[in-house]
């Protein structure tokens, strides 16, 4: 267990408040494919390469971005609390790397297909975020960066005519949780990321105290309050949140501070 100390940043460890806009894109209306080329772009000038390391356990996820209502933002999910590991908590899809898989970025393509229904070919990757950190249970989480179409490319895979236009939107009745490992997938939009309401400052790691934003989404699910409450003397990184909330926290919510840091929305 770790103390309370390392679990409220203190005024002079918090993250400074997030921009209300990106140079990049925007946070309110739909991602183009010019959007996407620009994030593409910042990515990969933020990106420092992480070697492979062949004796380390992986794991790999996708952060998926994609228009849902016409509202830019990254979809999520929340693990069934019946799941051994990490049940009840906000996460992207994705999982451990298996011998089959190809590389690290098919790993988290066949997971995202296996949790959310999301077929490879729906998925325009647009860059990775790191360096890759490992998780509590000692796996190196390795992050990738796509957008979510609506359909899958088959044909010219993620063309347009105007790449101005918004890209079609995602329904969220035409993805299929997995029974056995996921609870709700909800749509998070980027407005969101930057509402004082939602955000509460945090200190990831308590060997790592780096200060970052945690989001609430309690009322983003049903019974999120409720159903999903924690130990306030839990293990960090371990739960649904903290005084009962539901939260993107943990690895999870240090890798949207990340990736919105690399967007110039998080400073």
């Amino acid at each position: 267990m770790i103390s309370r100390a390392f679990t409220t940043a203190s005024k002079s460890t918090l993250p400074l408040p997030p921009r209300p806009s990106s140079p990049y894109f925007s946070l309110t209306s739909p991602l183009t494919q010019a959007s996407l080329a620009n994030i593409r772009n910042a990515l990969s000038a933020s990106s420092t390469p992480f070697p492979e390391n062949s004796s380390e356990t992986c794991a790999s996820v996708l952060i998926p971005f994609c228009n849902v209502d016409d509202k830019p933002g990254i979809l999520l999910e929340v693990r069934d609390k019946k799941m051994r590991n990490h049940s009840g908590e906000v996460s992207f899809p994705g999982g451990r790397v298996d011998k089959e898989d190809k590389s690290l970025l098919a790993a988290a393509l066949r997971e995202t297909h296996e949790e959310v229904g999301i077929l490879p070919d729906q998925v325009e990757i647009l860059g990775q975020i790191g360096p890759p950190t490992v998780s509590l249970s000692g796996m190196r989480v390795w992050p990738y960066v796509g957008f979510i179409h609506a359909s899958s490319q088959t044909t010219s895979p993620f063309s347009s005519s105007d790449p101005t236009l918004p890209l079609p939107c995602l329904s969220m009745s035409s993805l299929t949780p997995s029974q056995s490992e996921v609870a709700h997938i909800f749509h998070l939009p980027f407005s969101e990321l930057v509402n004082p309401l939602r955000l509460r400052p945090h200190l990831f790691r308590s060997d790592i105290q780096r200060p970052y934003w945690a989001i609430t989404v309690s009322d983003m699910i049903e019974g999120g309050s409720a159903e999903w409450s924690n130990d306030e003397d839990q293990m960090d990184e371990i739960g649904g949140g903290r005084d009962g909330r539901l939260e993107v926290w943990g690895l999870t919510g240090w890798y949207v501070n990340l990736v919105m840091n690399a967007l110039k929305v998080y400073q």
